[in-house]
């Protein structure tokens, strides 16, 4: 791969994923680096590149609103003087299946720090994702059967029927685009093995997150979740967190809406995720390294994640995960996209599987 470097990332954004064309004028909406998950580095770095490209470009701290975030007047009002609004705030995220303004081109980042900005994650092209996303998505629409494992136990199976229109999926543009379209999990059973429980990003609460003694199986069967199998005091915690989370928000306790798994190696997460669940959950998962479930609440992407680690996904017998490494080129299409994309392919080749965890101290 040729230099990387933080300012070619936000250009992979800005030229490959927003289509900025000279004069554009960009909004950042940000917020504060005091909050602790973007840093104080990217704001900076980003409009650096926009304006070597040409582009005007405003900024706005649309602060953090754990618990009733909302596009103010003041924001939308903002939002009509550009061409292209960049989240790097949890905002985006925490509205990404909500109405936005239409005719602007919005983009939440995952690359939430500068040094994420420098790394393979950002400067892996942008088109080349993109690409491997849609022939994921053809290759589960058309399946006739997808199982999947892990070294801990997990195992579920089922035919996936994916929504592939609009309301399938989150129409804001993501940056670094990094999983493929979530397959419904109504026509999926089996059982999960986790060793935590964390929240979505949908919804901040107390308690953000339950870690457990030893494996926990969360147990399947067509979309709802029917008991926990594990220790009897590792159970109490989840069948707790369960009641807890599902009667704070008055939502479907045991709906399992959808799963997906990283497609993009370069997705590493360089700090212990256990000093900041909620950023690791904002920018870990697109690691092939990692498959997560959106459950409790019967919408996307609900309120609890299960997460599965080094997941082997088996469609039609042929095995585009193995172990926490996805296998591009088992794709149908998938070698021709490597062939194009040499910074694709160098990633591909050499992935990052630094994804947070660390030894509990």
């Amino acid at each position: 791969m040729s230099e990387i470097t933080p300012e070619k990332g936000a250009e992979n954004l800005l030229l490959n994923c927003a289509k900025a064309q000279e004069g554009d004028r960009l909004l950042i909406a940000y917020e504060s680096p005091d909050f602790g998950y973007f840093d104080a580095g990217s704001v900076a770095c980003v409009t650096r590149a926009a304006h070597t490209l040409g582009l005007k470009v405003d900024a706005i701290d649309v602060g953090f609103n754990p618990e009733d975030p909302q596009l103010t007047p003041e924001l939308l009002k903002s939002f009509e003087k550009a061409d292209i609004i960049l989240f790097l705030a949890r905002l985006g995220d925490q509205l990404r299946f909500s109405d936005m303004p239409v005719g602007k081109k919005i983009i939440v980042s995952f690359a939430v720090t500068q040094e994420l900005f420098g790394s393979g994650f950002s400067n892996g092209h942008h088109d080349a994702f993109m690409k491997l996303k849609e022939l994921v998505n053809q290759t589960l629409a058309t399946a006739k059967e997808v199982r999947v494992t892990c070294p801990l136990g997990t195992d579920f199976f089922g035919v996936p029927e994916m929504n592939m229109t609009a309301s399938g999926d989150t129409s804001i543009l993501r940056f670094p685009m990094s999983v493929f379209t979530p397959v419904p999990a109504h026509s999926f059973s089996g059982k999960v093995a986790m060793s935590f429980l964390t929240g979505t990003g949908s919804r901040y609460y107390d308690n953000y997150n339950v870690e457990f003694d030893g494996p926990v199986f969360a147990l399947l069967s067509k979309g709802r979740l029917t008991g926990f199998d594990g220790s009897p005091s590792d159970v109490e915690k989840a069948e707790q967190h369960y009641d807890y989370v599902s009667n704070l928000f008055n939502i479907d306790r045991n709906f399992v809406h959808s799963w997906h798994a990283g497609i993009h190696p370069g997705c590493g997460y360089p700090w212990d995720m256990r000093e900041n669940y909620e950023r690791w959950g904002g920018a870990a998962f697109g690691n092939p390294r990692i498959l997560h479930f959106h459950t409790c609440g019967a919408y996307a992407p609900g309120e609890i994640s299960w997460n599965v680690v080094d997941p082997t996904i088996v469609v039609d017998g042929i095995t585009l995960w193995e172990n926490g490494v996805f296998y591009a080129d088992r794709v149908v299409g998938g070698s021709a996209v490597l062939a194009d994309y040499s910074c694709a392919a160098d990633l591909f080749a050499d992935p990052d599987k630094d994804i947070g965890f660390r030894k509990a101290s």
